[in-house]
């Protein structure tokens, strides 16, 4: 609102600091009111989204949790990592385990005619669109090739349609030209590619590498074969991954003779006492996040100033959710508590703790029984992610629907502050222009008055001849 001067030329008030003054006087209220909510509704906003960044986090690491059987204190180790490579999951147990790779599955892969143009080459000379039809177990792939396309823009064409697929191109170039070779990620024995349709790409094409095969390996002298080298059901709980065949003694040949290499998975105290403080340093940091945001400080002239979500039940109910599963007995061995291992709850804060003697002590003689607590259905991982899902639910949740409504009542109060910017503007104006007429009608009164006197001095006063 731009300053506009009214001060009377006669009257000598100033008009402006009297409009100014009605003009605060009638905005203070309004605007104080408003000032408070934008504050307090921002400093809400920015706290839930604290929160919500904190819980999803937490939600994270229990998903991780729940795939990875370190929670129960388990490691997984090959002896030629060459060979495979382990990672443990759900389900899995202690064990040993002798693996001989004598095969490793391949994919597809099918070159057409070499174009001595090179990668420029036109494929389609002519003046309609042609097809080229790429097959593989049971499923067709077409790729319209257009008038003019050369081999570099099928290749393109196809890896843009196609990678999520499996399917993906490229071109092989030597001193007689160049071809185009698809090949695909899926592999296993009947996962032959083949070309079709009406291009010409289609006409002597040549199998490269030979037909796709199946992965061949022994677990504990069994024969399995598989379409992938990646084996996720073989042993329980255990994910290999293939990545080499077996190694022969040196001057030894036959595949009967391959060095076998074993896969263990054993029981560690450090790997389940890690895990176990993963999960303590998570859920401490999900409940300093709360805690901050809730925290009532005491200042030094013992005032307290409360935070932006002191007293709100949203994170009340929070926090009893959290800590109605912490409370929770879980697994079917002899300790179904983590506070049976020794791992507390602070009163005050509401963190987590390990007492050390405690844990080791019961981890030597119970080590399956934490396992229990923490993982499967209603293990704590499980639980505290169920829990949880109601507040975490993206754009429906709890904390989502806080937001979007704190989102618009700011937007609300922004219009409310830009409505009344606009109707003080407005009464500024008015109050200016009552004021410039009023000091109009002063200066006419003033020169009537003026003009009045100077008559009647002149009749008091009548000149002399």
């Amino acid at each position: 609102m731009g300053d506009i001067s009214v001060s009377g030329p006669v009257t000598g008030i100033d008009t402006q600091s009297i409009v100014t003054a009605l003009v605060n006087a009638e905005q203070a209220p309004k605007q104080s009111q408003i000032n408070k909510q934008t504050q307090t509704q921002t400093a809400q906003l920015s706290s839930i989204g604290k929160i919500q960044a904190a819980l999803d986090a937490f939600r994270g690491a229990m998903d991780n949790m729940a795939k990875d059987a370190s929670i129960g204190g388990l490691t997984a180790a090959t002896t030629d990592a060459n060979v495979s490579t382990v990672t443990l999951g759900a389900g899995a147990s202690a064990g040993s385990y002798q693996l001989v790779v004598t095969q490793l599955a391949t994919a597809s892969k099918i070159a057409t005619q070499t174009y001595a143009a090179g990668a420029n080459a036109v494929v389609n000379k002519g003046s309609t669109a042609t097809t080229l039809e790429i097959s593989q177990s049971g499923k067709s792939y077409g790729v319209s090739v257009p008038p003019g396309a050369t081999l570099q823009q099928v290749r393109d064409s196809i890896n843009a349609q196609y990678s999520s697929a499996g399917l993906s191109a490229n071109i092989l170039t030597d001193a007689t030209g160049s071809r185009l070779v698809v090949t695909s990620s899926n592999t296993g024995a009947g996962t032959d590619i083949t070309l079709g349709g009406n291009t010409g790409l289609e006409t002597g094409t040549t199998v490269v590498g030979g037909a796709p095969v199946n992965a061949k390996y022994t677990i504990d002298g069994t024969a399995q074969e598989s379409k992938s080298n990646t084996l996720t059901e073989a042993i329980s709980g255990v994910s290999i991954k293939l990545t080499a065949v077996s190694p022969l003694p040196t001057g030894v040949t036959g595949d009967a003779n391959r060095i076998a290499s074993t896969i263990s998975v054993t029981r560690s105290t450090d790997t389940l006492k890690s895990s176990v403080k993963g999960f303590v340093d998570t859920y401490n940091a999900l409940v300093t996040a709360i805690n901050t945001e809730t925290a009532v400080t005491t200042n030094a002239d013992g005032s307290t100033t409360a935070a932006a979500l002191t007293g709100d039940s949203t994170m009340r109910g929070l926090q009893t959710a959290l800590r109605a599963q912490l409370n929770a007995l879980a697994g079917s061995g002899t300790l179904k508590s983590l506070a049976q291992f020794g791992v507390n709850t602070d009163q005050t804060t509401g963190k987590l703790s390990i007492d050390d003697k405690v844990f080791s002590a019961a981890i030597l003689t119970n080590p399956t029984d934490i396992g229990g607590i923490f993982n499967g259905d209603n293990g704590l991982l499980a639980r505290m992610k169920s829990a949880t899902d109601t507040y975490a639910v993206t754009n429906t949740g709890v904390l989502a629907t806080r937001s979007s409504t704190l989102s618009a009542n700011l937007k609300d109060l922004q219009n409310q502050q830009d409505t009344l910017t606009a109707r003080m503007a407005a009464l500024k104006t008015s109050l200016t222009a009552k004021y410039t007429t009023m000091n109009s009608l002063v200066a006419q009164l003033t020169a009537q008055r003026s003009s009045v006197m100077t008559t009647l001095d002149a009749l008091n006063n009548p000149k002399t001849t």
